[in-house]
């Protein structure tokens, strides 16, 4: 006879976080909200400035005015500005969350890196296909195949804001973790296909900046006054060298240390993330948005979003495509590594987050700038485009995840519950024996007080129909 084989427990998706992960995600996001708003109102002034009749010129003459040293190349419009230099603070925060993720958070462990990753990155492939698609029956043009690839987590977390929606902690680092891979090709993909120029001088110098500061960073130098000129050099020289400048923000970003040392509370990474994402959800980004959203709507412009195979073809890309990516990425991990959804979720949960995911707003209005530089009329059909598809994308997700939100809520309430008043959620204290004599004194306490109060409410009932007079109100030898 052969020993009966063990059962082994299937891997969980989108299962609860560990304490840790979940206080980390809880407050990156609640910074990431905060800037979300600020990024939906900066849209629409944008929208506003750019549309009212008396104010538009005046917006077209702030985002086109230069400013810079003209003898290193940085004589730059007010716009421009904001798409190479202050995004460049909003990739260094992405490249240090993307080493995060990859140093102690879901991505370390390959296992649970896979479903992350192959979700994104369908949720990058199939926009990027149904773009072609659109375009070759149309025959429009493919530059822009890579518009529609991108995620917005700041707008996305706006928009849950909005509608006073509360997604579980899974969920919430799904979408973190699928926007952070996102970033990343992002990237890649502006330093493979947006780079049609090299200066290797200028490129070389950048290099090497970046290994001054990464040995700066070994030898544990520390003070802003090294770190922040030394950037704005690389940064420079990264721009002069036709290599997009954010490339630099996110190469500074994965050199940071994410782990902690004998004495320290806080990695420098996580010190540094603390100081300047404020600066990049809450400036940085704003500004990109108020001065790269400013497009003409009008009736027509609407309607021409719909007639042209390139807006089309962005359009359907974010609705259609990332809903459709990253779902059928997702179910098709989850199948083939033979893994079982969470029991506290369903699988219309994760079409609901995909599909709040086809929100691409700021890397979206970023690439298409690019895609199309040099034809403003079509850039600026191409960022309606962008606007629209994103604004779709929104609807369809508030309606999905309002026909969840009881039970969103209820899963929160549940994630939330510290009874025992220690500060740790409960759900994390049920393997911990404590915890449950914490309890057991509370409910011992309560027990009491609840049979303190029955005895006195069965005392103030006797002494009451004690106190009614027998033989009152007697009429003919009867009781009353």
């Amino acid at each position: 006879m052969t020993a009966p084989r063990a059962r082994t427990t299937a891997r969980k998706v989108l299962g609860r976080l560990s304490l840790p992960e979940r206080t980390y995600i809880a407050n990156a996001l609640r910074t990431e909200t905060v800037g979300g708003v600020l990024l939906l109102l900066a849209a629409i002034a944008a929208l506003a400035w750019a549309n009212i009749p008396g104010l538009r010129h005046g917006y077209t003459g702030v985002s086109h005015f230069h400013l810079g040293p003209g003898a290193l190349g940085l004589r730059l419009s007010v716009a421009h500005w904001a798409a190479d230099g202050l995004l460049a603070v909003f990739f260094f925060v992405a490249g240090i969350e993307l080493k995060r993720e990859l140093v102690a958070g879901d991505l370390r462990d390959p296992r649970a890196a896979v479903l992350p990753v192959v979700a994104a990155l369908c949720g990058m492939a199939v926009p990027a296909l149904v773009y072609t698609l659109t375009n070759l029956a149309g025959d429009g043009s493919l530059q822009g195949w890579a518009v529609p690839t991108a995620t917005d987590i700041a707008f996305a977390l706006a928009v849950l804001a909005v509608i006073g929606t509360s997604l579980p902690s899974a969920l919430r680092a799904f979408l973190l973790t699928l926007a952070v891979v996102d970033d990343l090709f992002a990237i890649l993909i502006i330093a493979i296909f947006f780079t049609d120029r090299l200066n290797f001088a200028a490129l070389g110098g950048a290099v090497a900046g970046l290994a001054v500061f990464w040995l700066l960073l070994r030898k544990g130098v520390r003070g802003w006054y090294v770190y922040v000129p030394l950037a704005l050099v690389v940064w420079a020289l990264m721009y002069n060298s036709g290599v997009h400048a954010t490339v630099a923000g996110v190469a500074m970003g994965l050199m940071l240390r994410c782990t902690t040392r004998e004495g320290e509370e806080h990695s420098p990474a996580e010190h540094i993330e603390h100081l300047v994402r404020p600066l990049s959800a809450g400036l940085a980004v704003p500004l990109f948005a108020l001065f790269s959203a400013g497009v003409p709507i009008s009736g027509g412009a609407l309607g021409d979003v719909f007639a042209k195979p390139e807006t089309l073809g962005v359009v359907l890309g974010l609705v259609v495509g990332k809903a459709a990516g990253i779902f059928g990425g997702t179910w098709l991990t989850a199948r083939f590594t033979r893994a079982q959804l969470s029991a506290e979720l369903a699988w219309a949960d994760v079409f609901a987050v995909a599909s709040l995911a086809g929100i691409g707003f700021t890397v979206s209005l970023l690439i298409g700038e690019l895609a199309f530089d040099g034809d403003a009329v079509l850039t600026d059909e191409v960022k309606a485009a962008v606007l629209t598809g994103s604004l779709i994308a929104a609807v369809c997700a508030t309606v999905l995840l309002k026909l969840r939100n009881a039970r969103y809520r209820r899963l929160c309430e549940d994630e939330d519950r510290d009874e025992d008043l220690d500060g740790i959620p409960d759900v994390y204290e049920q393997d911990d024996p404590a915890y449950h004599l914490r309890m057991a004194e509370i409910h011992e306490r309560k027990a009491a007080e609840h049979r303190r109060l029955a005895a006195e409410r069965a005392a103030e009932a006797r002494h009451g129909l004690a106190e009614v007079p027998g033989g009152a109100g007697e009429e003919g030898d009867r009781p009353a």
